[in-house]
């Protein structure tokens, strides 16, 4: 199932949009496009797939997703058949990067947030009181107009980029390569890795890379990517395998393969140990 490509209409009169969902469920299909989007559910449950990620919601939650990242959000059973008096509702913000402009991201007062910004394209849940101050703005932005709702905005984009209280949604595999490149260190072992996550990687070969000794590297690896280096491959490989049982029709055996998993049963071991579910199982879910 490949998502569709959406585009939304924007006011002449205004730079961003603030918008908000209301029926008796979520309409939208699987679907990406190329604004920013954050996402506040106000009532409703259901279950939300952000990337390959899959997760529930219910009144409260809240979404950052970058540009281009497939999502939807299909309510539970009970709002999608009528068999509840509730409904669904959320509200919804959408910009693009440059809607301030080409040089608004470039200003050093931006810095902050333009590197949150490069986080957000595997999509992330906000949590604890940021979730909370940034709710309480987003409750009043439909009503605002002009300077006030940028005002709000400018006071959102602080609290995320301050913050690190969320919890990141797709998984890096499922994120295309071309959105790490760049000239640092991370960036450099990201890139390598996306290019040859199908085939063996030793430790060797990825420290050179990062030109490092194999005990400094995998000490560096794991202080900034929170778990080992094969733990993290393992995370890209099953991401990307969770893009091909999404859009492709190949056999799981073919797929695994592809993945860089010689071992059928080391795939399938490795994808329900990450996604809690098997192949064949994760496939079903995608007929939303």
């Amino acid at each position: 199932m490949k998502p569709i490509e959406m585009r939304f209409a924007k006011d002449f009169d205004k730079s961003f949009v603030v918008f908000r969902e209301t029926g008796k469920y979520f309409p939208c299909p699987w679907h990406y496009h190329p604004e920013y989007e954050l996402v506040l559910v106000t009532k409703s449950t259901g279950r939300r797939m952000v990337g390959d990620n899959i997760g529930y919601f219910d009144e409260g939650d809240l979404v950052f997703m970058g540009p281009k990242l497939p999502h939807v959000w299909v309510n539970d059973p009970q709002f999608i058949n009528g068999k509840t008096d509730s409904t669904a509702d959320a509200i919804v913000i959408h910009f693009v990067e440059d809607f301030l402009g080409e040089s608004f991201l470039q200003i050093p007062e931006m810095e902050n947030f333009k590197n949150f910004l490069s986080r957000s394209l595997n999509g992330m849940v906000i949590l604890g009181k940021a979730k909370e101050s940034i709710t309480a703005l987003l409750i009043e932005m439909p009503t605002k107009n002009g300077l006030q709702r940028l005002a709000s905005l400018f006071t959102i984009f602080d609290i995320l980029a301050s913050t690190n209280e969320y919890k990141l949604l797709a998984s890096p595999g499922y994120i295309q390569s071309s959105q790490y490149k760049s000239s640092d260190r991370f960036s450099k072992i990201n890139q390598y890795i996306m290019q040859n996550f199908y085939q063996d990687i030793a430790l060797p070969e990825i420290a050179s890379v990062a030109n490092m000794a194999v005990t400094t590297f995998c000490n560096f690896f794991k202080e900034h990517y929170r778990q080992t280096f094969i733990e993290y491959l393992n995370t890209v490989r099953i991401g990307h395998a969770c893009k091909l049982l999404a859009e492709k029709d190949q056999k799981i055996v073919e797929i695994a393969y592809e993945c860089g998993y010689n071992n059928l049963a080391n795939f399938n071991r490795q994808f329900k140990k990450m996604k809690l579910m098997s192949p064949s199982d994760y496939r079903k879910t995608l007929d939303l």
